[in-house]
């Protein structure tokens, strides 16, 4: 059973032309060589790309999985063809400067054109996402020979790249990492590419850690520099960042068949993405791996953060597009399977035997989970590429409007990347109930997209961790000026929604719900008591989010009535297919706020108080 990428396009078509007006970007000196016709031949291309060399193997990468022999790791022939597809057709450097290779392409139409890539085969996407991101942040923070060195190479996809943050001690708490780069004599301020050192520690959980593919591996490895009596400084300001190739690298930045000390210890077996090899590594057990420090002393985790930003968006988006890939399977199934009949009116539940079966489609809870999927997947792309148009404006923007744009992008990307990856996975969830007994075989590709969206939830940052994070940093920084500014943005969505009777009503309703949002906040935070105020941030989290989604249903669907009035002939399902999605959200989804926020207005105490011993 194929994508409908059809369906996938006409989305993207409407979120990008008819919502965020992206062709006006043209007007800009970044995007002014490019039009509409320059961005449909760039989903053009990325739809190629996704039907004939990532989705044909995507089953074949989850039940082949990566295998180490003692000597080296193998992995399906196809998985190497798809990366070289991939970058071979420049959508590697895609949004990058022309002077290095790329198309200066407007960072949402890059990631549009990805989604689709990302619906195809999330575990194949995962090599090109780390080597995209790896390479961005080598080309913010790193010297010009560093970026010569190691930036362009995976720019070309002659290189791949990783990035390396938990070990097996600390997992996600960075200030416990043990992973020490000492300075390597005379070498420590004589080599051309950067201070050098010799790093000894274990990494754990490293994607795409271990290959044969390309001609090197480009590992961005957090450590800490021990001080002058050998101890390795305390908390997170003590990281430093390294670059440290799987191969030796010459003066001049060009690599030699040499192996770096980087040891494979061994794979993780996963329950998904199991067609992206995933590592723990071994650094200095031969006496020290060579890296070069990007940046200053302490400032690595600071660098690294432009790399896991990124990287949580792109998780929000292969999470979002996985839901996507679900629902549509699904609804393909659903209008194809004949199962039951229809309920008889009437006081008394009676079918009648002699009528004909009817698809399940014609059933109320049937249409209950696909239209529930179908609210998902669209929001969470709609909100996906919002990000990645507030990017472009970060980028390209007069300065008032890129800072604003920066502080929207702190407080959602909690939201973008924790909201798909739990109401994604919850979508694959109902793909699977749709499709019945079929939905947990592996005759169908639905059961592959809930194993691989259910480590969206863990990838690059648990939702506890999103959780504090939103409501002990983002709600607060800058005196709360970025909640601030998308309180504001929302409120001209409400302004805009009461002047139209068909939206007036949801325009009260997502007014109360971001009220209690921020009372909610208020309450949380009235003692100045962190533990006793981040004890019910998850819940936070989730309320947050739904009021995020709700308001970018509501913008979906003034967009909707609007072509209504306009093209209703033409447009006249799909747009109402919008319209539909928001009406579900307004009256099933955003009701759920409320119940969230109570124990976080209450400051309930009973997390912050169990005793581990009651568990």
């Amino acid at each position: 059973m194929n994508l409908d990428y059809a369906s996938i396009r006409r989305t993207l078509d409407f979120l990008l032309y008819d919502w965020l007006q992206v062709e006006t970007l043209s007007q800009r000196p970044r995007y002014a060589e490019h039009g509409r016709e320059t961005y449909t031949s760039v989903l053009d291309l990325c739809e190629r790309l996704a039907a004939e060399k990532f989705e044909p193997f995507n089953r074949l990468v989850d039940t082949q999985e990566p295998h180490f022999d003692g000597q080296q790791v193998h992995l399906p022939a196809c998985t190497a063809k798809a990366c070289a597809a991939y970058a071979e057709s420049g959508m590697l450097a895609a949004s990058h400067d022309q002077a290095i290779g790329g198309m200066q392409l407007p960072c949402v139409v890059d990631m549009a054109a990805n989604s689709m890539v990302s619906a195809a085969s999330i575990a194949l996407k995962a090599y090109s996402m780390l080597t995209a991101a790896n390479a961005g942040l080598l080309l913010a923070h790193g010297t010009p020979a560093q970026q010569q060195a190691f930036a362009l190479p995976q720019l070309e996809g002659r290189y791949f790249g990783t990035m390396n943050l938990s070990e097996p001690q600390a997992g996600s708490s960075l200030s416990d990492i043990a992973t020490r780069a000492v300075p390597d004599g005379a070498a420590y301020e004589n080599d051309p590419l950067g201070p050098r050192y010799l790093l000894t520690g274990r990494k754990m959980w490293i994607s795409g850690g271990e290959h044969g593919m390309g001609e090197n591996i480009v590992h961005l490895v957090l450590a800490k520099v021990p001080d002058a009596q050998g101890q390795l400084p305390a908390g997170t300001k003590g990281i430093s960042l390294f670059i440290v190739p799987k191969f030796l690298v010459d003066a001049q930045g060009r690599t030699t068949a040499q192996r770096n000390d980087v040891a494979l210890a061994g794979l993780n077996h996963k329950l998904g993405y199991r067609g992206t090899t995933n590592t723990l590594l071994h650094y200095g057990e031969q006496g020290g791996a060579i890296g070069y420090r990007v940046g200053a002393v302490g400032a690595g985790l600071q660098c690294m953060f432009h790399m896991m930003n990124e990287a949580r968006i792109q998780v929000g988006l292969g999470a979002t597009m996985l839901g996507y890939a679900g629902y549509l399977q699904s609804l393909d199934y659903a209008r194809q399977r004949p199962q039951g009949r229809p309920v008889a009116s009437g006081k008394q539940v009676v079918k009648d035997a002699q009528q004909a079966q009817v698809p399940i489609i014609a059933h109320p809870d049937v249409k209950r989970m696909l239209l529930a999927q179908k609210s998902y997947a669209e929001g969470a792309l709609a909100l996906q590429l919002y990000c990645a148009r507030l990017v472009d404006e970060q980028r390209t923007a007069e300065a008032p409007q890129a800072q604003e744009a920066k502080l929207l992008l702190e407080v959602l990307t909690p939201i973008a990347k924790s909201w798909p990856s739990e109401w994604c996975q919850e979508a694959n969830s109902l793909a699977i109930q749709v499709l019945g007994g079929y939905g947990y075989t592996r005759d169908f590709a639905v059961e592959q997209h809930w194993r691989d969206n259910r480590l969206n939830m863990i990838h690059e940052g648990t939702h506890g961790i999103q959780a504090n994070d939103l409501l002990g940093r983002k709600v607060l920084m800058a005196d709360g000026a970025a909640f601030a500014l998308l309180q504001s943005r929302m409120g001209q969505t409400l302004a805009a929604a009461r002047s139209h009777a068909d939206t007036r009503a949801m325009a009260d309703s997502l007014q109360a719900s971001l009220a209690q949002l921020q009372q909610a906040a208020t309450q949380a935070w009235s003692q100045g008591d962190a533990p006793r105020a981040l004890s019910n941030a998850s819940h936070y989290l989730k309320a947050f989010g739904h009021v995020t989604l709700a308001w970018i249903w509501l913008e979906l669907a003034l967009q909707a009535q609007a072509g209504l009035t306009t093209d209703a002939a033409a447009q006249h399902d799909f747009l109402q297919g919008k319209w539909q999605c928001a009406r579900y959200f307004f009256a099933y989804e955003l009701p759920l706020v409320s119940a969230w926020l109570q124990p976080v207005q209450a400051q309930n105490p009973l997390f912050d108080e169990l005793s581990p011993a009651f568990l």
